[in-house]
């Protein structure tokens, strides 16, 4: 994709730059800093350079290592390399887990530390495998604190669902100390928390919100870090109905769009919440047009930079966007509604708060 071959060209000119007069003399310490780039741009190939110019061993153990240290590293791309499926991959997850050390550390506590060390892929399954590791490392740790891993893994997403309703503006009704208490009844192998324990936790995410690491380097590159989908579309505007070429990005439950792909800052961010995509009106002018609307006719939440680069929020009640062609069009809509739709925790938090309370019909 175009962007992904832009940002490829700015990496080899950074890898092509001078280098400090030690790293002149030190060729090791050359390939290390190549090295990292590449991670940053694709871990994968990453690692690969690293074990192949022996600056790392080919063992989950030293990976994990590197990783762990994290210096000089994106950590949306240790996030994305720990996610991975394959074994070696996830033998380092459970390598890079081992290393934190999370006794006698009340749960939310230990989750602190350990989202700190990584960003969360958005992905479901990569999710599902990181907290499963994270709690059976609490457990091994902390034995008797629970009955079993599958609780622990089911309170983490809680307290994590809690921390996004609580500290997030768009969640207008904050939930109470009392409905965290119910919603989490049953999860400990069929029997209840403690109230005072689920209490405590509450308390510690209301007075202080997750801290989410901040990535080095190049936001743009980071934050658009292997998107649901990028590519031209023709957006009109909203006071004059002209209509505009511009780069669109779909990640993270938002679709960005800018000028021109070499763009630092996208000209508007358009949150996909409360949103729903139609067919555009027949237009022969623009017959490959759909359009994003509010579900609840209002004014969707969105925010654009002005004439004179000021960030404003956006008047829009629709957003009318048009494709080259029908299966662009189309391929646009699926992407967009998977991500409006999306709730990557929903369906395997059902199945393990199942098994978590399946002693409660017993």
């Amino acid at each position: 994709m175009q962007l992904k071959d832009e940002i490829a060209e700015v990496t080899a000119e950074m890898e092509s730059m001078d280098f400090s007069e030690d790293s002149k003399n030190n060729p090791k310490t050359k390939q290390m800093s190549i090295g990292r780039k590449k991670f940053n741009m694709d871990p994968k190939k990453g690692i690969e350079y690293l074990i192949e110019n022996g600056l790392l061993q080919n063992t989950p153990e030293d990976v994990a290592q590197f990783l762990y240290k994290g210096e000089g590293l994106n950590k949306t791309a240790i996030g994305e390399y720990l996610g991975e499926r394959n074994d070696f991959n996830v033998n380092v997850l459970k390598a890079f887990v081992n290393l934190h050390e999370f006794s006698d550390m009340i749960l939310v506590q230990a989750l602190r530390q350990f989202l700190w060390s990584f960003r969360l892929p958005g992905e479901a399954q990569k999710i599902d495998r990181m907290m499963e590791c994270f709690a059976e490392r609490y457990c091994e740790l902390n034995p008797g604190v629970f009955q079993t891993n599958d609780t622990c893994y089911v309170l983490s997403f809680a307290i994590i669902m809690l921390n996004t309703s609580l500290h997030n503006p768009s969640v207008k009704e904050k939930p109470s100390v009392d409905r965290f208490i119910m919603m989490n009844k049953g999860i400990n192998d069929g029997g209840d928390l403690p109230p005072a324990l689920l209490t405590s936790l509450y308390e510690s995410i209301k007075k202080e919100p997750f801290k989410i690491p901040e990535d080095d380097g190049n936001d743009l590159m980071h934050t658009f870090f292997n998107p649901d989908k990028e590519g031209w579309l023709w957006k009109q505007g909203g006071r004059y109905k002209s209509w505009k070429r511009r780069w669109f990005i779909l990640n993270d439950n938002c679709l960005y769009y800018f000028e021109y792909t070499t763009d630092k800052e996208p000209r508007g961010i358009i949150p996909l919440e409360n949103i729903q995509v139609l067919d555009g009106k027949l237009d022969k002018n623009r017959p490959n047009s759909f359009e994003l609307v509010s579900n609840n006719n209002e004014i969707i939440k969105a925010c654009k930079t002005d004439s004179e680069g000021k960030v404003v929020e956006g008047k829009h009640s629709y957003y009318r966007m048009s494709a080259a062609t029908p299966e662009e069009k189309e391929e646009w809509m699926r992407c967009i509604k998977a991500s409006i739709n999306e709730h990557p925790f929903y369906d395997m938090l059902v199945a393990r708060r199942k098994k978590a309370t399946h002693n409660v019909t017993k």
